[in-house]
């Protein structure tokens, strides 16, 4: 199997997808293209929040051209989505596009997509092979009775792969999306057997911020702890700032991402004397300003198990009835009122160490 650190490296701008380099994040962008200053500000806010690769689709000739201004602004590589028009393809490539994306079925004749492999490779732009499984071939269907199964989608996806190798270019990233997370899973299995390149993993059409990360952290789990997986997108019916929030959470958990500020909370109970609920949805909002900072932080309910609880964090809060503990590393340090409990906390995130 190819896991992470088999893989062949391709650079994409500045980054380092595969072979073992970190896991990359990335979002795609809701804006319009065509509005250059819509999108470069959406682009300031995702790379804010931590993305490493953004995506913007480019289905019009404005919209390629809008790329060379978005790019000189972007403090991120940006990759073109085409999906039909090879046309796209080309100017995306043109106009400063780090990468494209493309599915190869949809492109059309062979010649239209040399034509897109040409530039590619004249311009040393990597490539996304990309397929869905609700636009698989009319002859995988059929050779699965017209079902959509993990082992139809690896099926495409390797086909497609093989197509553009066959045209000389090997600058490849592959993805293969679903919105079936088990589909997904076995998927992804059945590639890594074979295929050398890096893998774009993510959970399609997930659904809201709710059901979308629920999905999206089930699945990416799975294929990141079996070693798979190069970059990753949580796709969410959201703001795409939501979906770095997520993915940094996920890849945090994982291991496979150092730094940031990792929350853990008590479920509440009947002992439960404060606001515990606010008060941790509080905390949570607070430490996404701190993405640099590497620390356990525990916010307890109760004074009685609270500090025993706490012990295995670097800083944490017990709270009782109307007060609360402030401690680090399990000592408790000062006991503050409970309407001033989450500013001291913050006072005590500022001086910890980076």
């Amino acid at each position: 199997m190819f896991k992470r650190e088999d893989t062949r490296v391709v650079e994409v701008g500045n980054l380092k997808i595969g072979g073992g380099n970190p896991v990359v994040l990335q979002s795609m962008c809701n804006t319009k293209t065509e509005d250059i200053k819509g999108s470069i500000a959406q682009i300031l806010r995702l790379a804010e929040a931590g993305c490493e690769l953004i995506r913007l689709t480019v289905p019009t000739k404005e919209a390629a051209f809008a790329l060379k201004e978005i790019k000189a602004a972007s403090p991120i590589p940006i990759v073109a989505d085409i999906h039909f028009d090879y046309r796209m393809a080309i100017l995306a490539m043109e106009n400063g596009a780090d990468k494209i994306r493309i599915n190869p079925g949809n492109i059309g004749s062979r010649e239209r997509l040399q034509a897109v492999v040409d530039c590619a490779k004249e311009r040393k732009i990597p490539i996304r092979i990309g397929v869905n499984s609700g636009s698989l071939e009319k002859e995988v269907l059929e050779k699965y009775q017209g079902r959509v199964t993990a082992q139809g989608l690896a099926e495409s996806a390797l086909a497609n792969l093989r197509l553009v190798e066959e045209m000389g270019y090997q600058e490849l990233v592959l993805s293969m999306k679903s919105s079936d997370v088990l589909m997904a899973v076995e998927a992804h299995k059945i590639v890594a057997e074979s295929c050398p390149y890096p893998l774009h993993v993510g959970i399609t059409e997930s659904g809201t911020v709710w059901s979308g990360n629920i999905k999206s952290a089930m699945g990416l789990a799975m294929i990141l702890g079996e070693g798979i997986g190069d970059t990753i997108r949580v796709s969410l019916s959201a703001d795409p700032v939501e979906e770095i929030k997520s993915g940094r959470l996920i890849l945090e958990t994982l291991g496979l991402k150092k730094g940031g500020i990792h929350v853990v909370s008590c479920p509440t109970c009947g002992r439960t004397d404060i606001d515990l609920i606010s008060l941790a949805n509080a905390v949570e909002k607070l430490v996404q300003s701190y993405p640099d900072k590497s620390l356990k932080l525990a916010v307890m309910g109760c004074v009685v198990n609270g500090p025993g609880e706490a012990k295995e964090a670097d800083l944490a809060i017990a709270g009782g009835k109307g007060v609360g503990l402030l401690m680090k590393h399990g000592e408790v340090i000062r006991k503050v009122e409970e309407k001033d409990l989450l500013s001291a906390l913050k006072e005590e995130i500022e001086k910890y160490p980076d």
